[in-house]
């Protein structure tokens, strides 16, 4: 057994959903029962099919009103840039930085590298294997937050009713951006990371 062998090497599959180690050949885990699978199955496939969805509802998601706000018998709709640019010119800098880091750049963010580790592996790349899974644990991590957007229409949409003053409305892009958001966390866990190091220990077998 080699400096790199992995438990795969060793005919080991750890659960997914309790993590023990097991031999593959039981097929089953011996603690909680699930299917044993020493790699994600159809990781690859189901990870594109989830990015492309996303890239779909990105664009309504953008386009579309995110939230309308009704007062005095006047509806104005907002998009998230609209919204964006509103709180800058009220002077709420930091804020729309904030909704526009996690609303714009994180969703485009998300997406772009989570196709990248997915080309990466179906090209056999073996550069930077470490960088890569690094890239893909801080992705993993930070795109959970770019809900935020809609968590800032719910509680305008509170605030504004106990007010009394307007009335603030989700739009259509709010569904949207919820379903980008949700489809590329699905992708994330369904794109299995270990595709990235199994090409590297190959060539150093």
């Amino acid at each position: 057994m080699t400096e790199h062998a992995t438990a795969l090497d060793a005919g080991l599959a750890s659960c997914h959903t309790c993590l023990k180690l097991e031999p593959v050949a039981a097929r089953h885990c011996g603690r909680c029962g699930s299917r044993l699978h020493p790699r994600k199955v159809d990781s690859i496939q189901r990870t594109l099919a989830l990015l492309i969805a996303a890239c779909i509802l990105y664009v309504p998601a953008n386009l579309y009103p995110i939230m309308y706000t009704d007062q005095l018998g006047r509806s104005e709709a907002s998009t998230i840039l609209g919204g964006v640019i509103l709180l800058i010119e009220l002077g709420s800098i930091p804020i729309a930085l904030v909704i526009f880091l996690f609303s714009v750049m994180v969703p485009i963010g998300k997406i772009l590298v989570m196709f990248y580790l997915v080309w990466t592996v179906q090209r056999s790349t073996l550069d930077n294997p470490r960088q890569r899974a690094t890239l893909y644990a801080v992705t993993e991590f930070v795109g959970k937050w770019s809900m935020v957007d809609v968590f800032v229409v719910a509680i305008l949409s509170a605030l504004v009713h106990l007010g009394g003053l307007m009335v603030v409305r989700p739009g259509i892009a709010a569904l949207a951006f919820a379903g980008v958001v949700i489809l590329t966390m699905v992708a994330a866990e369904s794109f299995d990371a270990r595709l990235i190091w199994d090409k590297a220990d190959e060539t150093h077998g």
